[in-house]
């Protein structure tokens, strides 16, 4: 299905198709770009970049073109990785007028775009994410960063790329654990969105039924969102759904052996902020079951013993939505009604962990 680009600021075309790879290959005609860089993990490496190197092949041929991978991971997107990425470009002889192109998931996407914001002051690049994360979040908006002391993204800058391309045929590579990764921003923005989009979403059995025209639809509400507030001043707030205990439960869990992925942590972060929706927003009870339920039969769910709890609530204290350390939540008065910095106390908090695990 062919897609018209969608426009994020009205200078960062988002495109779909075979259109999106013209409007690529244009952009390094144009620019004359003297060196460009394609960034991946393995995994992408080895079974993207093939198709990628198909479309752009006759371009990057007259373009002096360097591949660069490193393992995937959350664990990876650091200051380290950022610094010996650096240090590749510089050795290459990268100037200001070059490209990356940051062929991944999230974690590449991310850690690619902060290295671009930051070397010389900012170079172009182009996002090709090729998760169902990367597509639908992590490669649009703008945002740039990195982890550092396993606080997620507590370092990064806002950057756009040039252009998104969004090609569904990198899906067909991706194993199933990180297609539900997707899943839970498409809920989120689904539920962010309002009743029609979640009454679709929530009769969903099988993930194969995520068309492009899922895709598409939860794109575009990020996209609506950003373009009206690219700084997160304010609406762009509503994005934060679920990440606030999502992004704390990654965190702690971060390089052990019972680590999970952004979206499993996101999709858990959901279950428990509807809940305090409920307790202090006044959220249909109803509603916040029917969540549970809809994830509950897409996700395994996270093991969080007790003992864990206070200290991953002290992981939320650095949140970037907080204010005096008081954690501050992005919660639900009815689907597509969406409340911001609502403050929550621990003993709450504690009763969201409750709910999850019961």
């Amino acid at each position: 299905m062919e897609r018209k680009k969608i426009l994020v600021n009205k200078t960062n075309p988002i495109l779909f198709g075979h259109n999106a790879y013209e409007q690529l290959n244009d952009l390094i005609i144009q620019k004359s770009y003297s060196k460009i860089l394609i960034f991946s993990d393995y995994e992408t490496r080895k079974y993207c970049l093939p198709l990628l190197k198909s479309k752009i092949e006759s371009i990057i041929e007259l373009t002096e073109t360097h591949n660069y991978s490193i393992d995937s991971g959350e664990i990876n997107k650091n200051l380290e990785s950022s610094k010996i990425i650096w240090e590749f470009l510089i050795e290459k002889g990268f100037k200001r007028n070059s490209l990356i192109i940051n062929l991944g998931g999230g974690m590449i996407t991310d850690l690619g775009g902060f290295i671009a914001s930051t070397f010389m002051r900012g170079i172009d690049f182009v996002n090709i994410p090729t998760s169902l994360l990367g597509m639908v979040d992590a490669s649009i908006g703008g945002k740039t960063g990195i982890d550092l002391k396993n606080i997620k993204n507590i370092i990064g800058s806002f950057y756009s790329p040039e252009i998104t391309v969004i090609d569904t045929h990198y899906l067909d590579t991706l194993p199933i654990q990180q297609f539900k990764c997707g899943l839970s921003e498409i809920i989120k923005h689904s539920l962010i969105e309002g009743e029609n989009d979640w009454s679709r979403l929530k009769v969903l059995k099988n993930l194969k039924e995520l068309n492009e025209d899922v895709i598409y639809t939860s794109i575009k509400t990020k996209v609506g969102i950003v373009d009206r507030d690219p700084k997160e001043k304010n609406i762009r707030k509503f994005l934060n759904f679920g990440h606030t205990i999502g992004h704390a439960i990654e965190s702690y869990l971060l390089g052990t052996d019972r680590e999970v992925l952004h979206g499993e942590a996101v999709a858990a972060g959901i279950i428990m902020e509807s809940f305090l929706s409920k307790i202090l927003c006044n959220f249909d009870k109803k509603k916040v079951d029917e969540i549970k339920k809809f994830i509950n039969s897409h996700f395994d769910k996270i093991i969080i013993r007790d003992e864990e709890i206070p200290e991953i609530i002290k992981i939320m204290s650095f949140d970037k939505k907080n204010q005096d350390n008081i954690p501050r939540f992005v919660l639900i008065k009815e689907i597509g009604t969406i409340e911001i910095g609502k403050k929550v106390n621990e003993k709450d908090i504690v009763s969201a962990f409750e709910f999850y695990s019961s």
